[in-house]
């Protein structure tokens, strides 16, 4: 059984990932996927290089959390994160969730709900490379909206 949260430095193989979470359930007719890449520019500024970084074991168990509370609120079957850590560039692939369930919509919610808290509360942080100098940026960008649709406020996330 593959693990449904894995925090790592190097890349992750998209198709690889999918494939090997609808292996575990022929009951799976849907899976929605989210891949976040690092972007060039950040408020405005370039950004040139950013490096994350996690506190290991709380990371996961905060995302472990978070997975459990999608499988409560939603008729899915399967879950999967992948989170990079360490230096990374532009174009760079930083996040990947891949949810599974029985029909798209559930799917769909889930993601978006996997990607919302991990946007809001999980524990990582940012440093970018600028033009001005290295910077650290909030990783836990807090999105009050995001995170009020799902009934959660950043104090009981």
């Amino acid at each position: 059984m593959t693990a449904r949260v894995t925090i790592q430095t190097q890349d992750f193989d998209v198709a690889a990932e999918i494939a090997a979470l609808r292996a575990q359930d022929k009951r799976v007719g849907a899976v929605c996927s989210f891949i976040g890449t690092v972007r060039d520019r950040n408020d405005g500024l370039s950004v040139s290089a950013m490096e994350l970084e996690h506190y290991p074991g709380m990371t996961e168990q905060s995302i472990e959390q978070m997975i459990d509370e999608a499988f409560r609120r939603f008729d899915i079957y399967g879950a999967r994160v992948i989170h990079r850590v360490g230096p990374l560039q532009p174009l760079d692939q930083i996040v990947l969730v891949v949810v599974t369930s029985a029909h798209r919509g559930e799917s769909f919610q889930a993601c978006e709900f996997l990607m919302d808290y991990l946007k809001t509360q999980a524990p990582f942080w940012k440093k970018e490379q600028t033009p001005e100098g290295a910077r650290w940026v909030d990783a836990r960008v807090s999105d009050d909206a995001a995170l009020a649709r799902w009934g959660i406020t950043a104090r009981n996330a």
